[in-house]
């Protein structure tokens, strides 16, 4: 059971659908172009229903299968955002946005997403209703969580729900996942810190925000290498620290921020914990004021045990046994479809597209070549997970 034909004879229509969503990327809840080119095609393709507006811009839409004995409803999932990242390749698709660009492959997801609808919507081979999710925000704004919150899964009673990300660097059509953790939460924090300024020459009659600032960066670091087992995974990133504008001045005040990813729940709350605690001692070391901002974002993508091996059973059918891989290693990045993933039992995959740059980088570019593979995929999560009689 390897690439669906029809899927194949479709191909360059969905390459030119990609790659003029590529063209047009918006950011998260402004998806406004993207979600109505989508509902477009929905339209289309005969689809039974289309509901837009979920999670603020998202779109769904449900495919009812030839029979419905088994009652059963199948959620595939796509994220459609770009990223404030400036395009540095010259293709004629290129960005035509300044400053946005799709540099992680949402352009690709929802092209693959699409291409399943429009095969599932000719065919109903199956046995119960199929809910294709079309998801904003996925980078940071937590579209998946607002389409959740929005009643998503009881309103089409969504019983299962699967999503695949497309994978730089895993070769081109393989598919890879783990049963539990799969991707970090993700956390983030802000510090602002308050000293007392002073003359560069006189930094005894200060409170050197520096100081504080440098002390808070190394101490955060002993969480992971002296507070946290080494057998679990959290990383600890201060990524941006800004003070002063002039040689001469000790200044006031200062600001620091970053992310702490994690792949336990214990770990996750004690990283807040141990944070404040060291934020409040350097605080009272130095005689200054630490405020700390902690903010709980994307919890841990966990994937269910029944529906991963389901999922990679149906990999294994769509691209070879031999290019399917059930035991990597979790992932520090972070993925919404957590939320999804704690609502409702599924599984979240990576679909290899070859020896490209990384996603998040100005030159990556969606490798058109798996899409029919990922459409293919996602059509069998369907027809394999509810089969006609």
């Amino acid at each position: 059971m390897p690439v669906i034909n029809r899927v194949a004879e479709f191909h360059k229509e969905l390459t030119e659908i990609r790659q003029d969503i590529h063209a047009h990327p918006e950011l998260g809840f402004n998806e406004h172009r993207t979600a109505a080119l989508v509902a477009e095609k929905l339209k289309s393709y005969g689809v039974d229903e289309i509901v837009t507006g979920i999670g603020k811009t998202g779109v769904v839409a449900v495919i009812k299968g030839r029979e419905n004995k088994s009652g059963k409803t199948i959620g595939l999932r796509a994220d459609m955002d770009a990223l404030p990242i400036t395009e540095i390749l010259n293709h004629d698709y290129k960005s035509q946005n300044q400053g946005v660009m799709h540099a992680c492959g949402h352009d690709g997801h929802t092209t693959i997403l699409l291409g399943a609808a429009k095969y599932l919507a000719e065919t109903r081979n199956f046995d119960g209703t199929a809910v294709m999710i079309f998801q904003p925000a996925e980078e940071g704004g937590g579209g998946g969580n607002e389409m959740v919150k929005d009643g998503m899964m009881e309103r089409f009673g969504i019983d299962e729900v699967y999503g695949l990300h497309n994978s730089p660097g895993t070769d081109v059509n393989h598919i890879e996942a783990r049963t539990g953790p799969l991707m970090a939460a993700a956390d983030f924090f802000e510090i602002d810190i308050i000293g007392k300024g002073a003359h560069a020459a006189h930094p005894d009659h200060g409170i050197d925000p520096i100081i504080v600032g440098t002390d808070l960066v190394q101490a955060f670091q002993r969480i992971v290498s002296r507070n946290v087992d080494p057998l679990k995974s959290i990383v600890v990133s201060v990524t941006t620290f800004h003070c002063g504008t002039a040689d001469n001045v000790i200044e006031q005040t200062a600001k620091l921020s970053g992310t702490v990813r994690t792949l336990d729940m214990e770990v996750r709350d004690y990283a807040e914990k141990r944070m404040q605690e060291i934020c409040n001692g350097i605080a009272q070391l130095h005689g200054a004021k630490v405020n700390l901002n902690y903010q709980k974002e994307y919890p841990v993508t966990i994937n269910h045990p029944a529906q991963t091996q389901f999922a990679l059973d149906v990999a294994k059918k769509v691209v070879g046994e031999d290019r399917v891989k059930d035991d990597i290693e979790p992932v520090m990045g972070a993925e919404d479809f957590s939320f999804m993933l704690l609502a409702r039992p599924g599984a979240y995959v990576f679909l290899g597209q070859g020896d490209t740059p990384n996603c998040h980088h100005p030159e990556y570019d969606f490798n058109d070549e798996i899409i029919p593979t990922g459409s293919s995929f996602m059509i069998k999560l369907i027809e394999e997970g509810m089969p006609l009689s």
